[in-house]
């Protein structure tokens, strides 16, 4: 990813970008691969303190929620959520990676950690086709990336399919965009991206098939959301 730092990425400047796309009418096939659990009956954002619930904007009705294991750990949990008449109606739940050393509320370049908040969704791109985004899409030849893990896995494909996670970056453009409102040294690039079997430099991951099936649900007239940190600190 071309995360929270720059060192796991060979993107190119958003120079290179090209435009974005509208989706396909038909939903993507692609089932969840992981934990894809049953969906719960309607009520609460589970696992939300008030604190965080009050971040949440009021016309927001889809929630991705991203539960950590651990402040300090790189394992998590990806939940989508969709307000009802009743309450939130969970979908299926998938395992996802987080930064290397966990979480923090004061992202800087270069620390792996993931930043801990509720930030908007409105972007996605990759280096493949669009295979069913309702968002914006932006397909480029610079979502490429090489080099190995830190659990030595290969890179490759990592960026095939990208979620923009709008932590230090302007929306409604690709996320290669290099506009970074708190200043490149706050963490640039935090994505949603393909898994690669390890933990990251600061993004979320979840596996190619289920971010397809993640992002043929997001609705940008439902104004997503991600809400993201470790449980405790989302607790609050």
């Amino acid at each position: 990813m071309r995360s929270a730092d720059e060192s796991e990425s060979s993107i190119s400047p958003a120079t290179a970008v090209s435009s974005a796309s509208s989706a396909p009418s038909s939903s993507p096939s692609a089932s969840p691969s992981s934990t894809d659990s049953t969906a719960p009956a309607s009520g609460p954002l589970p696992d939300l303190g008030p604190a965080t619930l009050a971040e949440i904007p009021a016309d927001s009705d889809q929630v991705v929620e991203v539960v950590g294991a651990g402040v300090n750990s790189p394992d998590s949990t990806l939940v989508l959520y969709q307000r009802t008449a009743s309450g939130w109606q969970a979908g299926a739940q998938w395992a996802a990676h987080n930064a290397l050393h966990g979480w923090t509320e004061h992202k800087q370049q270069g620390d792996l950690r993931s930043p801990i908040g509720v930030f908007g969704l409105t972007d996605a791109g990759g280096f493949d086709p669009n295979p069913g985004s309702k968002l914006p899409y932006y397909r480029s030849d610079d979502f490429v990336i090489g080099g190995r893990g830190f659990e030595g896995e290969s890179l490759a494909g990592s960026f095939d399919y990208v979620i923009a996670i709008n932590y230090n970056r302007k929306a409604g453009v690709s996320p290669l965009d290099d506009t970074y409102p708190l200043g490149w040294e706050r963490g640039t690039g935090v994505w949603i991206h393909v898994d690669h079997g390890g933990p990251t430099h600061g993004c979320v991951s979840i596996p190619k098939q289920d971010i397809v099936t993640l992002r043929g649900l997001l609705d940008p007239s439902l104004h997503p959301v991600i809400v993201m940190g470790d449980a405790a600190d989302l607790a609050r």
